[in-house]
């Protein structure tokens, strides 16, 4: 029997098992689809989640430094560069791939299947064909474990949606740029010398173009041709009735998810698949609910109240100048996030 069986090889499950494999239990990743796995995302990770990387004795992959987060609508702009070291603006793929590596060299094993019905017993957790003695699901935002479980939540509220691609460009700052309109927000982050991503958000469903076309000032800056393909993901706000259930732990994006406009996701996840294994060391998987609503607390609130304004067209006008009239608020805002 081994010690850990984990579900879903994205970043968070592969933490999860790097983690566990340093505190010396024996893990397994179960994953259907080869390294690297590109999704839509807004591939900035803060200071925080770069520190979580080098943790787990990662070389750092190939990416871009960032400096902080800007505020832009129309002439006005605020933006806080980050307290406490830099940030990471790098391409999902790349993230994979060097995870993926990192679990390799810690002695994980990745096994490609697909993971059907889970059997819990009294003192193991039996799926895809293995037994270990805990799982942990690390299979997204839209879980099948969790679904399977039980421990999805209805959610009524209006439902977000992102879409993504890559600009080969020159980016023109170090900072992760939020451009802001009434019907959604644009993200632009750095990952290379000569690449942008450019992610939107936005409750409408329409074309990603469609999307750009409202931020005029950011479309002039993308002269260079499309870099990659538009890729979406959402409803972006995942309500979970709890985290634990038996012997399975859920980590990541599989745990909950309250929207990605702050950016928090990587190292959330990162935070949360430190925090499974601390727990399981432990013998006190109880905790780790606890744990996860620590870790999770400011990225929660300041989400929620920073998409519940933004919902409200007169709110996304007011954002960035009351960001730009108040630089020591916005300022403690991103360092409560980083």
């Amino acid at each position: 029997m081994i010690d850990l069986l984990v579900v879903g090889g994205g970043p968070a499950g592969l933490a999860t098992a790097v983690h566990a494999a340093l505190a010396g239990m024996e893990a397994v990743v179960v994953e259907p689809r080869p390294s690297p796995v590109d999704k839509a995302c807004g591939e900035g990770v803060m200071p925080s989640g770069v520190r979580a990387l080098a943790a787990l004795g990662l070389e750092l992959p190939h990416g871009h430094p960032l400096r902080g987060i800007r505020y832009v609508r129309g002439p006005h702009h605020a933006e806080a560069p980050f307290g406490d070291g830099f940030g990471l603006g790098v391409r999902r793929t790349e993230l994979h791939a060097a995870l993926t590596r990192r679990a390799e060299e810690a002695g994980v094993k990745i096994v490609t299947d697909r993971v059907g019905e889970i059997g819990q017993h009294a003192d193991s957790v039996t799926a895809a064909g293995l037994r270990a003695r805990w799982l942990v699901a690390a299979d997204g935002l839209h879980s099948p474990v969790r679904r399977g479980l039980g421990l999805d939540l209805p959610d009524h509220r209006p439902r977000r949606y992102g879409l993504r691609r890559h600009y080969r460009v020159k980016p023109w700052t170090d900072f992760v740029e939020v451009h802001w309109s009434e019907a959604g927000e644009a993200y632009v982050t750095p990952v290379a010398e000569d690449v942008v991503g450019v992610a939107v958000l936005s409750t409408l469903r329409r074309g990603y173009d469609a999307h750009l076309a409202g931020f005029p000032g950011l479309l002039a800056r993308l002269d260079g041709p499309p870099a990659t393909a538009v890729r979406g993901a959402g409803p972006l706000r995942q309500r979970v009735r709890r985290r634990t259930a038996g012997r399975v732990l859920l980590v990541g994006d599989a745990a909950g998810y309250v929207d990605a406009l702050t950016g928090e996701g990587v190292a959330l996840a990162l935070a949360s698949a430190e925090a499974a294994v601390r727990c399981l060391r432990a013998g006190r998987p109880e905790r780790y609910e606890r744990e996860w609503l620590r870790l999770s607390r400011r990225h929660r609130l300041l989400t929620e109240g920073l998409v519940r304004v933004a919902g409200r067209p007169a709110g996304a006008r007011l954002i960035v100048p009351a960001a730009a009239r108040l630089p020591s608020v916005f300022a403690a805002a991103v360092r409560a996030l980083q």
